[in-house]
């Protein structure tokens, strides 16, 4: 079969989700999907919006179904969809009786393997139930993880017969990746629906798949640790923040270079106050592209300043964060080395040798190791443990990713509130 171009509307609200499926139609998908978050948030009425808007066009209700088959099947086909989805991990009873009520309301059943561990026995077990259309989904929170659903592909489409789906992260690079490794539909969700231009996003993908040939794109895919880095370079603290759940900053330290961005891994100093010995021997510890985090308990007088910093631009440190006293402040800025800090001080102390580096350190009740990473920016300080640091900087690239799409609504003459139904969604 002809590959088939499915768009994701996975909004909570529906008329954006309206809005987008407006511009993907017209950039070449041909089957819309009302997501499991638009059909929990606005119920079925999303489906029936859906067909009264695009009358000839294939919907697919991505209900999960995981119990009472029959009914959900039936009440999403009376409402509009041509194709109802149910989960692998359902029983067998609830999955026949899907069957058997699209049958009887003239819906197709997909079954998506989404975490099913033998997925190759549970596709060949399904599609002996009659089921129309399998679906190889990797979950939004696994892809954080760097995980994707192209081995399960590839093993899967060699052994069915009847068509097969693919979901989790695809975008203009990989969509010609899935239709080589056995795909008859593409599901595409976030590389359109947090597109700025749906409509030129959706073109893209539409291109890449017609001529089997991947289109570069800087977003809408996820990275794992040895991308870290060039992850963090396109974050703010703010889109870190978010992803962390509004933890990860050092709430007390202030930007002394602003406009100047910090992002690295961590080099860890602990100093005694006003004793700036470890902190000098440490840029010559560091290497090129780390940030020297120094825990100076809080307090003055300053254990950096200028020619600490001249030396660290020399070495190529990429920031420099002071639990402590600063000073040099003009000096600093005109190197233009990213330094914060908790006070400005103009009198130092002394090197006297106190202290470690390389050791664990605490700021405002967080605990940073030496290897994690962090971000500074005006905003402030984040830092991302690097046992979670691939999962924090894809979630953050979806925070910025969703924002465009937000800022681009905004541009054509609404606010956020309208955008988001602000009111709605208020805490009851």
């Amino acid at each position: 079969m002809k590959p088939i171009l499915q768009v994701a509307l996975d909004f909570v609200n529906l008329n954006r989700a309206l809005k987008c499926a407006e511009e993907a139609i017209k950039g070449g998908a041909d089957w819309i999907e009302a997501g499991t978050p638009l059909i929990k948030s606005e119920g079925l009425e999303a489906v029936r919006r859906l067909r009264e808007r695009f009358p000839h066009k294939t919907i697919v209700a991505d209900m999960k179904i995981m119990d009472a088959g029959r009914t959900e099947v039936e009440i999403a086909a009376k409402a509009g969809a041509d194709v109802v989805c149910v989960l692998g991990a359902a029983s067998d009873s609830t999955i026949k009786e899907c069957v058997e009520a699209g049958h009887n309301y003239g819906a197709k059943i997909e079954v998506d393997l989404i975490s099913i561990k033998e997925s190759e026995k549970r596709a060949l077990e399904v599609e002996g139930f009659g089921v129309d259309y399998i679906g190889i989904h990797c979950a939004i929170d696994d892809q954080m993880q760097a995980k994707g659903p192209f081995r399960q592909l590839k093993a899967i489409s060699k052994k069915l017969k009847i068509p097969i789906a693919i979901a989790g992260g695809i975008n203009s690079e990989t969509a010609v990746e899935a239709i080589k490794a056995g795909a008859n539909i593409v599901v595409v969700g976030g590389a359109i629906n947090k597109a700025r231009d749906a409509e030129r996003a959706t073109r893209t993908i539409r291109q890449s798949i017609s001529t089997l040939k991947k289109i570069k794109t800087d977003l809408f895919k996820r990275g794992s640790e040895k991308d870290i880095v060039r992850i963090l370079k396109k974050l703010s603290t703010a889109n870190l923040s978010d992803a962390m759940h509004r933890t990860g900053d050092l709430k007390h330290l202030h930007v002394i270079t602003p406009g100047i961005k910090t992002f690295g891994e961590i080099f860890t100093v602990r100093t005694y106050p006003g004793d700036w010995a470890k902190p000098v021997e440490a840029v010559d510890q560091a290497r090129k592209g780390q940030v020297i985090v120094i825990d100076a308990g809080g307090t003055g007088p300053a254990v950096w300043g200028e020619l600490a910093s001249h030396g660290a631009v020399q070495k190529g440190i990429a920031g420099v964060v002071i639990n402590g006293a600063v000073r040099d402040i003009k000096e600093i800025r005109r190197l233009g080395l990213p330094v914060f800090a908790r006070i400005v001080s103009p009198t130092a102390g002394e090197p006297k040798g106190f202290g470690e580096i390389g050791v664990p350190v605490r700021i405002d009740n967080t605990r940073i190791f030496a290897g994690d990473y962090l971000v500074g920016d005006d905003d402030g300080v984040v830092v991302i443990p690097r046992g979670k640091a691939a999962e924090i900087a894809n979630r953050a690239m979806s925070v910025l990713e969703t924002e465009n799409r937000l800022r681009k609504e905004i541009d054509e003459g609404s606010t956020l509130a309208k955008i988001t139904e602000l009111l709605k969604w208020e805490k009851k």
